[in-house]
């Protein structure tokens, strides 16, 4: 198709606090072979405590297709859809700012939307890692026994699923669907998609749209992440009144086992063998998830699969406390929700 009549593409990209990988990703999307003179880039910054304004402001200046927007909330969700708002594309290509993507990214996406007719095109998420604890943290990402298996984190997977990593759509569909629920600090892509495959649309995944996603590379911000998907992903299911899947429901039930069968194993033999056994169970699959990787996929040895069994156990653990505290935050969400909506009031923050 000729440069001219390529679709006009707006990149989307909420950012905050991003000082160690927003450069990498601004610089990735400068080498992008999608024409320059056919797509713009809009950041969406919330208050930052670093210099993320001023690097993004940095690109800014020598380059006249990369827009800075203020999002004085700061969240995802508002980010994307201030974004959206301001777009001028027909397409909107979503991207993140712990991410790097392949030259034909934008390319991809647009060849896609259009080929597939389908309302959300994305990649799989293919995490990578800088530093031991952060390439212990990818692997879990792409291991069945920390995240469930979900079919965006397959990454040779290509066909239908019910969401997708970041994803490229018509801004006419976001739309229609209501765009970002501001109510959501964390799962909005799920809440998003969910309510595009409630109107008939589809969501589909190819690995021919390529990325490297980098994960928290801290233990305490790895933790912080999960209880809050874990936390938000109740919020999700309240608001659609769907039934959690049972991936959802085993942390939960996971860490319930941990308190209650320690506590009572504090009193009965039997209860503390089989808590004792049950731990030994864990354990096991734990090891045979973290040590069952093939060798080319652990350049760093034997120390970074038990550093995989860790995080496997924090994972769990985080995304159950997580899931549990959201049951009692919100068990009159969408009530709630409701109301402040009438009042014009926001509800983007637990209270």
């Amino acid at each position: 198709m000729e440069s001219g009549k390529l679709p006009f593409v707006s990149v989307v990209i909420p950012v905050r606090n991003e000082h160690k990988y927003i450069r990498a990703c601004l610089e990735s999307i400068l080498r992008q072979d999608y024409p320059r003179d056919r797509h713009e880039v809009l950041l969406a910054v919330g208050p930052s405590e670093d210099d993320t304004e001023e690097i993004i402001r940095e690109y800014e200046g020598k380059y006249e297709y990369i827009h800075m927007l203020a999002n004085p909330r700061g969240t995802i969700s508002c980010g994307l859809n201030i974004g959206i708002k301001a777009a001028k594309g027909e397409y909107i290509v979503r991207m993140d700012a712990h991410s790097k993507f392949a030259e034909n990214y934008i390319s991809k996406c647009v060849e896609y939307l259009l080929k597939t007719g389908v309302e959300n095109v994305g990649g799989p998420m293919v995490a990578g890692g800088k530093g031991p604890f952060q390439k212990a943290v990818a692997l879990a990402y792409h291991s069945p026994f920390a995240l469930g298996g979900g079919r965006q984190h397959i990454k040779g997977y290509e066909g239908y699923s019910d969401t997708v990593f970041l994803g490229a759509f018509r801004k006419s569909t976001a739309e229609k669907v209501g765009l970002f629920d501001e109510a959501l600090i964390l799962n909005e892509d799920d809440d998003f998609n969910f309510r595009i495959s409630e109107v008939g649309g589809r969501v589909f995944i190819t690995s021919e749209i390529r990325s490297i996603y980098y994960p928290r590379d801290t233990y305490m911000g790895l933790i912080k992440q999960y209880f809050g998907y874990g936390f938000w992903k109740v919020a999700v299911i309240k608001k659609h009144h769907r039934p959690a899947r049972l991936s959802h429901l085993v942390p939960m039930m996971f860490v319930l086992f941990l308190v209650f069968g320690g506590l009572f194993s504090c009193f009965n033999k039997r209860i503390r063998k089989c808590y004792a056994g049950v731990l030994g169970l864990y354990a096991a699959l734990d090891a045979g998830a973290s040590f069952k990787l093939k060798a080319e996929d652990t350049p760093d040895g034997l120390m970074l699969r038990f550093r995989l069994m860790l995080i496997h156990f924090l994972l769990h653990v985080s995304y159950g406390c997580g899931f549990i505290a959201g049951i009692f935050r919100f068990r009159r969400f969408q009530g709630e929700r409701e109301k402040a909506c009438e009042r014009g009031q926001s509800v983007d923050k637990p209270v």
